[in-house]
């Protein structure tokens, strides 16, 4: 992967870290043994980040629980591709991410290159200030394998916006012999549940998305809206397809349409509040756009959260239909997101629906 690449190579130029420090690249035999290295890493008080993408992140599951319940601060980049079903695919979609919802870690979305770079951020932010680990993903060559120029963040920037007492008690409570502590223990019916609903999450990354905003100009959200401030009709999606969307928007409403698109940057925790605050009052039909295939279920994932999440409001009557969209890299054209609106004008729209 080009990010652990480039992590290698500016190790190896002797580049440091908003730490003064030099950074150690460690590739494992595995993913699983890498994620069991992050995990023991940052519990003896050093930050530690890794990358994966498709069955790589599968393995990584197990440990992922652990790191998101004992609240452990680090961040995994995942290029989002492919999981391997009737056949290999390494290309991008949003299969493999969409199986590690349930983990407990926060899930920040980037939709372009810029993004990325302004996200993670955000993410490393969050994760040192809420002692939570985060997942930052992107799509999987579509926008990890992109070439483009960006601007680049000025490390003492960042230095200005790290929580340092958090790193302080980070580095305070780490495994020590000299101060030991339990951890990891088992428990008994009477206590498990306590504990574990003890454990919901914070949303932290608003603020640092404020922070972030603040510095660079930029107007990062858990939820972005684009489009008609008095839309009608609205996509919600997240990921390199919102880019596409939105030259789709400018060109319906040059045309007199009043059309719109949410992108979701912060899909773990799924923030309602933040989500109802952008969507425009004058909608009255959405279309959810979901980067992987659930088999079985009701409807993708996406799909079923924002179901959900707008279930006993103002939007409860909208029109919301769910569609698939671009499984192994296929692309996206500006005609498949407009089928996407025309399909919500249409007098019989498909409910379900593939691009």
């Amino acid at each position: 992967s080009p990010m652990a690449e480039s992590i290698d190579e500016w190790t190896a130029q002797d580049r440091k870290n908003i730490f003064g420090e030099k950074v150690n690249v460690v590739e494992m035999q595995s993913e699983g043994g890498a994620a069991g290295a992050v995990h023991g890493s940052v519990a003896a008080g050093a930050y530690t980040s890794t990358f994966t993408a498709s069955q790589g992140l599968l393995l990584m599951i197990p440990n992922m629980y652990k790191l998101a319940a004992e609240q452990t601060p680090t961040v995994f980049h995942v290029s989002a591709r492919a999981l391997a079903t009737h056949a290999l695919s390494i290309f991008g979609d949003q299969s493999d991410v969409m199986s590690v919802r349930q983990t407990g870690f926060v899930m920040l979305a980037s939709n372009s290159v810029q993004q990325v770079m302004d996200l993670a951020a955000v993410a490393h932010l969050s994760a040192i200030s809420g002692k939570l680990p985060v997942l930052h993903f992107f799509d999987g060559f579509r926008t990890s394998h992109e070439n483009q120029k960006i601007e680049t963040w000025d490390y003492d920037v960042l230095k200005e916006m790290v929580d340092w007492d958090a790193v302080k008690a980070f580095r305070a409570r780490s495994l020590n012999p000299m101060h030991p502590h339990s951890m990891g223990s088992a428990e008994q019916p009477e206590s498990f549940f306590q504990h574990r609903e003890a454990i919901n999450p914070a949303d932290l990354v608003a603020g640092y998305m404020d922070k972030i905003n603040e510095k660079i100009g930029t107007n990062y959200k858990p939820f972005n809206y684009y489009g008609a401030p008095d839309a009608d009709t609205i996509l919600i999606a997240m990921g390199s397809a919102c880019e596409a969307a939105e030259e789709v928007v400018d060109y319906l409403n040059a045309k007199g349409k009043k059309t719109g698109i949410v992108e979701v940057h912060l899909y773990r925790p799924f923030s309602v509040k933040h989500l109802l605050s952008v969507i425009p009052e004058t909608v009255k039909k959405i279309a959810v756009l979901d980067r992987t295939k659930e088999p079985g279920g009701m409807g993708e994932p996406l799909y079923l959260d924002v179901v959900a999440a707008l279930r006993g409001t103002k939007f409860e009557d909208c029109l919301i239909t769910g569609g698939r969209y671009g499984l192994g890299s296929k692309d996206v054209q500006p005609g498949d997101i407009l089928a996407t609106y025309e399909n919500l004008w249409s007098d019989a729209p498909k409910k379900e629906f593939t691009l």
